[in-house]
């Protein structure tokens, strides 16, 4: 088989370009920011020619790309597993040599390597909720910390949203998918759903809407429910929001860290995400979802509600303890 040369940087562009066909923006973006490490081992490697890779060159980048971004196991493993599928791509348009993509080594991860811990539990939630609604009711930032705990959605729903998608009659949001204008979602169609609201959280959003939301329209002219000075809310905002107000210091006025003040790094305008407290958007779904599993709402409707499989569901969402499941299934034992 005779191969064809191709420089690393043009390789990634056509991989992204041919991706993109039946990929998610969210998904180009991670596979663009992973493989974009192993092109920049390439140039300081001096491996312009991808069809000059081996098996060993690829372990080297490996142990590299472990050590230069401290890297966890499952971190490493995501990393690998993105880079082995680059291999395989590059193996039929000619670019390294066949089966190239086997020789591409991950860790092996235990059965609780994948599963984070990290969530907002529900005092912390129902304390910084109440902080906004005495400090800063329907604020942007009170709706959105609001909708993420009610809800349970993920931010590329929760900023998907636009006025029309919100029924205030009926009391409902309708989530859709629309990649065409700028709002994809989680699992496409399949994760288009209409999820009901409580009557206090349609109170906020039609104080919002009435009093605080910006007139303002997107870049394709639609009307988003989250809007700022310019327009739909970005995830990067989205995710903001969340590091700032889940610092204990902005709702309590007090650090369980005993950092100081003046000091702290966590207080400044980019480093929210440094204080240990802090979580992301992900994290506040998560602990909504954990308390309503120990709420008891089955599992099938915070399955539909939240669009997420009962098996992820199990693995990667239910915080609860071993004890908190047992006192939860003895509620049954009389009745057996």
């Amino acid at each position: 088989m005779s191969l064809e040369s191709i420089e690393p940087n043009e390789a990634l562009d056509l991989y992204l370009e041919d991706k993109a066909t039946d990929a998610s923006q969210a998904t180009l973006y991670s596979h663009s920011s992973r493989l974009g490490h192993f092109v920049r081992w390439c140039e300081q490697n001096d491996c312009m020619n991808l069809n000059e890779l081996t098996g060993r060159k690829l372990h080297e980048y490996r142990i590299w790309r472990r050590r230069d971004g401290g890297l966890a196991p499952v971190s490493e493993k995501t990393q690998m597993d993105t880079l082995r599928v680059f291999i395989r791509w590059l193996e039929a348009i000619d670019g390294v040599n066949q089966d190239l993509s086997t020789k591409v080594q991950s860790p092996s991860l235990g059965v609780n390597d994948n599963v984070r811990d990290v969530m907002l539990e529900k005092k912390r939630a129902d304390g910084l909720i109440q902080y906004l609604e005495t400090y800063r009711y329907a604020s942007l930032t009170h709706v959105v910390m609001a909708l993420l705990w009610h809800t349970m959605m993920r931010i590329g729903g929760v900023r998907a949203l636009d006025l029309e998608d919100y029924n205030q009659s009926e009391q409902y949001i309708e989530v859709l998918h629309r990649p065409e204008t700028g709002t994809p979602i989680k699992n496409k169609e399949f994760g288009e759903r209409m999820v009901a609201l409580s009557g206090p959280i349609c109170t906020l959003l039609d104080d919002w809407i009435a009093n605080q939301r910006p007139q303002t329209t997107d870049e394709y002219d639609r009307n988003p429910l989250l809007s700022t000075s310019h327009g739909r809310i970005s995830k990067t905002s989205l995710r903001g929001q969340c590091y700032r107000h889940t610092r204990p210091c902005k709702s309590q006025n007090e650090c369980p860290h005993d950092r100081d003040f003046d000091t702290c790094e966590a207080l400044k305008s980019d480093g929210a995400s440094l204080c240990p407290s802090s979580v992301s958007p992900h994290a506040v779904r998560r602990g909504s979802i954990t308390h309503s599993l120990n709420q008891d709402v089955p599992m099938t409707v915070i399955s539909d509600r939240a669009n997420v499989s009962s098996k992820v569901l199990e693995k990667h969402y239910d915080r609860r303890t071993k004890k908190e499941k047992m006192e939860k299934r003895r509620e049954f034992v009389d009745d057996m």
